[in-house]
């Protein structure tokens, strides 16, 4: 079909909005007047006005699963402190976040270490990084997520709400320790970790060891099913030594006593 520029200028707009195509939208004009002052091959202005298209495409969509994942803002490895915490390493850290050799396989990362470490801030960095890799990343206190699993199960969704979280890639679960059976039914907890096992992957933060999660688990024998998906195809990372957070307060000033006054293990704690 043939028309002149002005024709064409002239109806590109509603074309461009009626496909969807806003980013060609913005840069159709300036490409198109630099097209024709230097002379573009036909096909280069159309891969030029794609590529640009496709690149904030791909922006767009990393910002939203960045947005609709619950990790923490401000969260990243821009941000860690990779001098303060003992037992990481900076390379394992920086190539976990790529995601290569365990994301596909289902493989887990585990973080242990007292509260104040770091490792909300180590697993929360490892998940933006995984977003802007392209990967969907889900973040949740492991107490909210309990809740919504025992939601979805009074419901006779359960399934459905497992199924669902198959999206994501990653699934964080931080603070398993502040979950206790007593409080909540956690078999529920159990069929989520039995769901993904090799198929897709957790991340679990907790303070206390192994031996501790007994207070979890409805029971001796699920406490070790649970354990032993977990560790099977797991990096397991142990972040030991002083609270960050006590000692970010005393090189504010604040005293001994008033330090350790502070509460270490806060409900939804930023370690």
């Amino acid at each position: 079909m043939s028309r002149t520029k002005d024709q064409a200028a002239a109806v590109l707009p509603t074309l461009l909005s009626a496909l969807r195509l806003p980013s060609i939208s913005r840069n159709w004009k300036h490409l198109t007047d630099t097209a024709d002052r230097d002379g573009w091959p036909a096909a280069n202005l159309l891969a030029c006005l794609l590529e640009i298209e496709m690149a904030e495409r791909a922006s767009r969509r990393i910002q939203r699963h960045r947005e609709q994942s619950g990790l923490p803002a401000g969260k990243t490895f821009a941000t860690f402190d990779f001098d303060f915490p003992s037992g990481v390493r900076k390379p394992h850290l920086l190539s976990l976040a790529t995601g290569e050799g365990w994301i596909e396989s289902g493989g887990n990362i585990l973080i242990f270490g007292q509260s104040g470490t770091g490792k909300t801030h180590v697993i929360a960095a490892i998940g933006h990084a995984l977003i802007d890799a392209g990967r969907r990343v889900l973040f949740s206190t492991t107490t909210e997520m309990v809740q919504k699993l025992q939601a979805a199960r009074r419901e006779l969704s359960l399934p459905s709400m497992l199924d669902k979280l198959d999206k994501y890639d990653l699934i964080v679960l931080d603070e398993l320790s502040y979950v206790r059976k007593d409080q909540l039914e956690t078999s529920a907890l159990f069929e989520l970790i039995a769901h993904r096992y090799e198929r897709h992957s957790i991340a679990i933060t907790a303070n206390e060891p192994f031996s501790g999660w007994s207070d979890v688990f409805p029971g001796p024998a699920m406490t070790v099913a649970a354990i032993d998906r977990l560790v099977h195809h797991s990096t397991i990372i142990e972040m030991n030594g002083e609270s960050y957070r006590k000692r970010a307060a005393v090189a504010r000033g604040a005293g001994p006593q008033n330090v350790n006054d502070e509460p270490d293990d806060p409900p939804n704690p930023s370690s």
